[in-house]
């Protein structure tokens, strides 16, 4: 395990470093596309005998690593933790009926669309993959992933209602979407985790055991945080405690059957809402850099996983073409799953008239998508899954996550213009 995972780390500091030096993309984009070119690479080289062994080798290291572990039960709670103490919380707050609005019935929405379209899809093909398999696709790719959102929202410079608007949806709805893919998961099972029968009642109250628990308990590790942290002055202690209470809490909330992902967005706003009476002086800017530090070096590895996986997926032409013609069904679904929602918050909220469009484009997917993917049962129509997860996960990053900054630039000026049209012909009946 040690040895693959010094492989992988090594494997992920040379990608860095080229795409740093010579590409110059954001980091996670870049990291990831050149893992896939190097995967295609090996795959290519292995075709025609010439890979001297080292594709098998790379299959090997990445085996033994188990990417579901390493994301789900490894780097997820850093991740979601670190995200959340980066945010600004007493604004999260105020937007907190948008946010929460746009996790839970985005997602629900999204999965439904996506579920039904991507079983005509694979129909379309010639693909046998049943409604429970398209419906678990659509839940573990509805949900966008918190780590390239909050990446390129920072580069993109969105307006900070914005921004918060996008980020806060995207740290809630990963456990609102965690959460509907271990109900459907347990359907396709013949029952729901914990053996329980499946029902209407059963499910309601899974639900509500997983996501208000782990908001609940969250909310406990926030307190305990902010008390530990308050009543001490030192940074290395306190970068520990918090440290601790992540990883720690993490296990915890999955020994209390509750959700782990939620806990740990609440915990790190609760230290983000109280963190100028909790760390004194230079002991708040230590942490901060810890956390940002650790943020980026785990999203690095973590997006590189991602481009370098592609070697454990053996994939068909009609696979290829199915998870193809799923990349628009993917978008308007994030649109019109976005769109329904927004409309009982926009005015009331009063959020610019971009913010859909920015919302959809923006959503990308990432680790949280493939780790579930890889995570799925062995059936016959798995690969058909996991392939039309790589693709639209490729396509989201290399796509809409190089375009979204001049979608940004563009969609601003078009509203600047806009509201500057509505004023002059204010000015003009008010002349006449």
């Amino acid at each position: 395990m040690l040895t693959a995972f010094a492989v992988l780390l090594c494997l992920t500091a040379v990608l860095a470093w080229l795409n740093e030096r010579f590409l110059k993309l954001p980091t996670t984009i870049g990291v990831t596309l050149s893992g896939t070119v190097a995967s295609v690479a090996l795959i290519g080289l292995d075709k025609v005998g010439l890979d001297l062994g080292l594709r098998e080798f790379a299959e090997s290291v990445f085996d033994r690593l188990d990417f579901t572990a390493f994301v789900l039960n490894g780097i997820l709670s850093l991740l979601l933790f670190a995200g959340a103490l980066s945010l600004d919380a007493r604004q999260m707050i105020k937007q907190r009926h948008s946010v929460l609005i746009l996790a839970i019935f985005s997602t629900l929405i999204s999965t439904t669309i996506i579920g039904f379209a991507a079983w005509g899809v694979f129909r379309l093909v010639g693909l046998d993959v049943p409604l429970i398999g398209t419906l678990l696709l659509g839940a573990l790719i509805s949900p966008t992933d918190p780590v390239a959102v909050l990446d390129l929202l920072r580069r993109a410079r969105v307006p900070k209602k914005i921004e918060t608007l996008i980020a806060g949806e995207s740290l809630f709805n990963d456990g609102v979407g965690v959460v509907l893919f271990a109900v459907l998961a347990g359907i396709a099972a013949g029952g729901l985790p914990g053996g329980e029968e499946i029902s209407a009642t059963s499910i309601l109250l899974l639900f509500g055991r997983e996501a208000l628990g782990g908001l609940l308990f969250g909310g406990l590790l926030g307190l305990v945080g902010y008390y530990l942290t308050k009543t001490i002055d030192g940074h290395a202690v306190e970068v520990l405690i918090t440290l601790a209470m992540v990883i720690g809490g993490y296990v915890a909330a999955s020994a209390l059957e509750v959700s782990g992902p939620l806990a740990m967005v609440i915990a790190g706003l609760g230290m983000s809402a109280g963190a100028d009476k909790a760390f004194y002086g230079e002991t708040r800017e230590y942490v901060d850099a810890f956390w940002e530090t650790l943020d980026q070096v785990l999203n690095i590895i973590l997006f590189a996983f991602i481009g370098l996986d592609v070697l454990l997926t053996d994939t068909t032409g009609w696979q290829v073409l199915a998870a193809v013609l799923l990349i628009p069904v993917v978008l308007v679904s994030r649109f019109v799953s976005v769109g329904i929602p927004f409309s009982l918050v926009r005015n009331r909220d009063g959020y610019a008239r971009y913010t859909v469009r920015l919302l959809t484009w923006g959503g990308l997917r990432g680790g949280i998508a493939i780790g579930l993917a890889l995570g799925l049962p062995q059936t016959d129509y798995r690969a058909d899954l996991l392939t039309a997860t790589y693709v639209i996960v490729l396509f989201t990053l290399a796509v809409q996550g190089l375009t979204v900054t001049p979608l940004v630039e563009k969609v601003k000026r078009a509203d600047a213009e806009l509201e500057a049209a509505k004023a002059d012909e204010t000015d003009e009946a008010r002349t006449t």
